[in-house]
């Protein structure tokens, strides 16, 4: 098996380093990452400037761009055969509800899962930087044989969720469905040395609905959360509503 590891953490962050270690019981490990952190890229994509490539060491490459470009990378330059398997993470921090949407991590299970390949987006629910890196890199591996083993429903990849805790501690993993939290955005704006205003983007501490089979609900209660996302985003129930304006 030849598996493709990225993140968006950047090709240096402890999760990446535990996780491309763990998978190589299953077989060859290639690393294409960003040279340096790209929390919330999203599914951003560079079009409008090159990128540069630098090979760190065998098997391990480090990009300056965005997730999205590394997976794209990764497939169509630098590695010598199209991967098996794509596995993003392990992030520094869960991927939970709606901040999926904003996950670098998450947008490069997705850029595989569209060019045909099965993914995995793997999450760390922790804020430490000695989390338990290893344990979640342990549960990757066991939902990556599974994958292999039994492939993935069309465009659909898995999002990962593990509980910063030890493996004595962990329950058994669950199937969940995406949660949701309540947002509140936030602008702060300062004045520079220079006199003139800049302005940083951010939130509020975020409040997730804790509702029963949702990804929160179960990495609450120290739960692996296994939750199937796929590409379509239409709203069928809403096409019935719209089915009757008179546009």
């Amino acid at each position: 098996m030849h598996i493709m590891v990225t993140n968006d953490d950047g090709i240096n962050a402890p999760g990446i380093l535990a996780l491309s270690s763990a998978l190589r019981e299953l077989g060859e490990v290639t690393v294409v990452a960003p040279d340096r952190e790209r929390s919330a890229a999203g599914h951003s994509m560079t079009l409008h400037s090159p990128l540069r490539v630098f090979e760190l060491r065998p098997g391990f490459y480090a990009v300056d761009g965005t997730p999205t470009d590394c997976v794209n990378m990764g497939i169509h330059s630098l590695l010598p055969l199209r991967p098996d398997l794509v596995v993003s993470g392990i992030n520094h921090g869960p991927n939970l509800g709606d901040d999926i949407t904003y996950s670098g991590t998450v947008a490069a299970a997705m850029e595989a899962t569209l060019m045909g390949i099965p993914a995995i987006a793997v999450s760390l629910a922790t804020s430490d930087y000695d989390g338990h890196f290893p344990e979640a890199a342990a549960v990757a591996v066991r939902v990556a044989r599974q994958v292999m083993a039994n492939g993935l429903p069309a465009d659909t990849f898995l999002n990962v969720n593990v509980p910063d805790c030890s493996s004595a501690e962990m329950r058994l993993p669950l199937i969940t469905r995406q949660g949701k939290r309540s947002f509140v955005g936030k602008i702060v704006d300062k004045i520079d040395p220079r006199g003139r205003k800049y302005f940083w983007i951010g939130s509020e501490e975020p409040d997730f609905n804790d509702l029963e089979g949702t990804d929160f609900h179960a990495v609450n209660r120290r739960h692996v959360s296994i939750t199937p996302l796929h590409l379509d985003l239409t709203n069928y129930e809403s096409m019935k509503v719209l089915a009757g304006w008179s546009v």
